[in-house]
């Protein structure tokens, strides 16, 4: 594409001479004639070509390669050119390669593919050459067109292809552009091409565009978009993504389609507004495996503390968050850390707080003093408890200081200088991470075992040894069975009469109709493609 922006356009197109000096080498004619025999093999087809020297040589690689092709162009003798034309009607010839010869005002129903080895800037000629492969034929699934434009090109290139002849929205390799004919006592065509799983946005409207994204996002490849799109792509995807498609998702991010920006939006939007909890889970753990910025941990450590969907997941979150800063994965200076580690350590005060009383059983003495407090002793009962909790073990230590509080002043501020006396700001944080109890594993999925049923345990009916239920009256190995006796009550006087006179009524009970839905009917849909 880059030798093709340097040729300039004279009259709406190319200039041709500049074209096919550009385009006529051996290496790129080899390599048109392998992509055809390779997708198409002997699936009949015109070929435009840049020039008739360009369309010779073409002619040569193709029947190299073992097609049978022939190139026709103004020098072609008429006498020549029809008999060319005719053994192209019998199949003698699959493939024709011309410069401009065969655009309009010639008409074949076998032809099939049509691909433009000399692009054009004219919509006008773009149109007369598709035009050619457009009758139908028998057997003949649509006509196939190829160009050679980058997968992602919008449609304000200078080469015309299509997409951005019919203003499609979106290309996907392989698919149907326009909807396939309807066709009545005709055998279904074989498909010839298979349509890829995924697809780019290439219409240069921001509006259509964000829709395709919005729409197709789970078959939108990263790689054709710039990086605000994917950025929002991989917002679409962190918010809709089901746990059963991750593995198919992960590989497309890892695979070098998606840039570290998009990787961290999807991460981060997954682990906020996913409503599947373990999506939740791992999508936090994967974003705080790398390095972090100092936003960005910001934003985590207040959604995880504070939002409503990590009620259930806030310990299991607050211990990954914890285990990264002590991993040093956030990228902000010690006093930053200081204060996220003490946060996320109030936000687990309960759990703290039970942790120092099973460790130390006057734990819960000293915090119940130092909240009962006030003035002078508040003061006091502060200094004794910041004491006690540099004695213990880091683990107790920072349970007890993660659940003091401090009244006043003074008593705020031996509790701060004593949780920077613990040790360094990994190593607090690692503890209190300790202190938090793991996450559960996921239930497994094996079936409960039956209980096997005792020998009699249903009853007077009984059963055999081997499970089988035996009749009523029938003998079984523990000895007869006893028939199961009915009490019969007595009917109230007028009883008899009543229900007689009901059935003399005679009245119709409603019958019971079993209902079932009916299918909706299919509808015949083309699949959009591009």
């Amino acid at each position: 594409m880059a030798a093709i922006n340097s040729v300039p356009i004279v009259g709406g197109d190319f200039d041709q001479e500049i074209l096919a000096k550009t385009l006529d080498h051996q290496a790129l004619n080899q390599a048109a004639a392998s992509l055809y025999r390779d997708r198409f093999d002997n699936t009949p087809g015109i070929v435009y070509a840049a020039g008739v020297d360009h369309a010779y040589n073409l002619a040569q690689e193709f029947r190299a390669t073992g097609i049978k092709a022939e190139a026709v162009s103004g020098r072609t003798p008429p006498v020549r050119l029809a008999e060319t034309l005719a053994a192209y009607e019998r199949g003698e010839i699959n493939v024709l390669i011309n410069a401009q010869l065969l655009a309009e005002g010639w008409n074949s129903p076998r032809a099939t593919v049509c691909m433009h080895l000399a692009p054009t800037a004219s919509k006008r000629v773009y149109q007369q050459r598709i035009g050619r492969i457009m009758r139908i034929h028998a057997r003949k699934e649509a006509g196939i067109v190829v160009d050679f434009v980058p997968k992602g090109a919008t449609h304000n290139e200078r080469v015309v292809s299509l997409h951005s002849l019919l203003d499609a929205d979106f290309y996907r390799e392989g698919a149907r552009v326009t909807p396939a004919p309807r066709r009545r006592s005709q055998r279904r065509a074989r498909r010839r091409l298979t349509p890829a799983t995924w697809l780019v946005p290439v219409t240069p409207d921001v509006r259509r565009r964000v829709a395709v994204i919005q729409r197709e996002w789970q078959r939108v490849d990263p790689r054709f978009l710039d990086e605000d799109e994917q950025r929002y792509w991989a917002t679409m995807a962190g918010r809709q993504i089901r746990f059963d498609e991750r593995a198919s998702f992960v590989q497309k991010l890892t695979e070098g389609r998606a840039s570290k920006g998009a990787l961290e939006q999807f991460l981060a939007t997954c682990a906020a507004e996913n409503p599947n909890r373990r999506l939740r889970m791992m999508a936090l753990q994967d974003r705080v495996s790398m390095r972090v910025e100092r936003a960005d941990f910001d934003d985590l450590v207040t959604l995880v503390t504070q939002a409503p969907t990590w009620e259930k997941e806030r310990l299991a979150g607050i211990r990954i968050l914890m285990r990264a800063i002590a991993d040093s994965k956030p990228d902000a200076p010690d006093q930053i850390l200081v204060r996220w580690t003490w946060k996320l350590a109030r936000a687990t005060r309960k759990v703290q707080d039970r942790r120092a009383s099973t460790a130390y059983p006057e734990a819960k003495r000293l915090l119940g003093a130092l909240a009962n407090s006030r003035g002078h002793r508040h003061e006091e009962n502060a200094a004794k408890l910041v004491r006690v909790a540099l004695e213990q073990p880091i683990g107790v230590g920072v349970a007890l200081l993660a659940s003091a509080e401090g009244y006043t002043p003074r008593a705020t501020k031996l509790i701060e200088e004593a949780r920077e006396l613990l040790g360094t700001v990994q190593d607090v944080a690692l503890a209190l991470s300790e202190n938090l109890p793991a996450p559960k594993a996921p239930p497994s999925r094996n079936r409960r075992r039956r209980k096997r049923k005792r020998p009699g345990a249903d009853g007077a009916a009984g059963t055999e040894p081997n499970g089988t239920p035996a009749a009523a009256g029938e003998t079984t190995s523990d000895g007869p069975a006893k028939p199961k006796r009915r009490r019969r009550r007595r009917k109230p006087a007028g009883a008899a009469a009543a229900t007689d006179g009901a059935a003399a009524a005679g009245s119709p009970a409603e019958p019971k109709a079993d209902v079932a839905a009916a299918p909706p009917a299919e509808t015949a849909q083309s699949e959009p493609a591009s």
